[in-house]
């Protein structure tokens, strides 16, 4: 693949974390890697954003952020509250297919969820997926109503054409409860294909060395990495 669009079934689930691991294995076997960032909101002009953790967790120091808003809202409702144009999804396809000529991954991280707004027509990162023919990694929450969002998330990518790259658990808690327990069967279920990758809980304060060692253990061969579903199960004793 040439181009993966990162999504997420709600803001604060990994999305980041995520994009650095798939960053990090890629850099890891010598491909040149471009992350894009269409829109940053919930950030002030000079404090760092999404873009230098997957600096600081892969390595990877092609990073491409479009537009920057400081309130902690949509791109759209952001853009808006700042006096600022929105980010044009148009004007970032042209940019992240220039990338693919120079680079063999881009890897583009959304804002929030698939269909958050980047602009009052209601453009959102489904939208740009589409433009660009990406396959979309979709980004879980392990715990209590992770399934509704996913099948949900999962059912607008189908409607909408677009190509699941698989989904992945962004934060899987040392101690997994009984909701974590039931309910990576529930999202296989869902995704029609057992987890593309689970990250354990705090990897995005750990050390380069040791975030590549926990990205190659945590994401599937589909993405350079080691995890095997099978195994994740029979480790945790995951209920069926």
């Amino acid at each position: 693949m040439s181009i993966l669009v990162v999504t997420g079934t709600d803001t604060g689930v990994g999305k980041t974390v995520v994009t650095a691991a798939v960053a990090s294995l890629a850099r890891e076997r010598g491909s040149s890697v471009a992350v894009v960032k269409p829109a940053q909101t919930g950030v002030a002009a000079d404090e760092p954003g999404d873009l230098d953790d997957v600096i600081r967790l892969s390595g990877v120091t092609t990073t491409f952020e479009f537009a920057r808003f400081p309130a902690p809202l949509a791109p759209a409702a952001a853009a808006r509250a700042a006096g600022l144009p929105p980010v044009s999804l148009g004007v970032v396809a042209h940019r992240v297919a220039e990338l693919t000529r120079s680079h063999r991954l881009v890897i583009v991280e959304g804002a929030g969820g698939l269909l958050v707004r980047f602009d009052e027509e209601g453009a959102t990162l489904a939208d740009l997926a589409r433009t660009l023919s990406a396959p979309v990694l979709l980004v879980t929450r392990a715990a209590l109503g992770t399934l509704n969002h996913t099948a949900l998330t999962l059912e607008a990518m189908a409607g909408r054409g677009l190509e699941p790259a698989g989904v992945v658990i962004g934060s899987w808690p040392a101690e997994p409860g009984l909701a974590e327990r039931h309910n990576v069967a529930d999202l296989e279920t869902l995704a029609a294909r057992p987890l593309t990758g689970v990250l354990p809980a705090g990897a995005g304060s750990l050390e380069r060395a040791t975030f590549a060692r926990v990205a190659h253990a945590g994401l599937g061969p589909a993405l350079g990495g080691g995890f095997d579903a099978s195994t994740f199960r029979s480790t945790f004793r995951l209920l069926p």
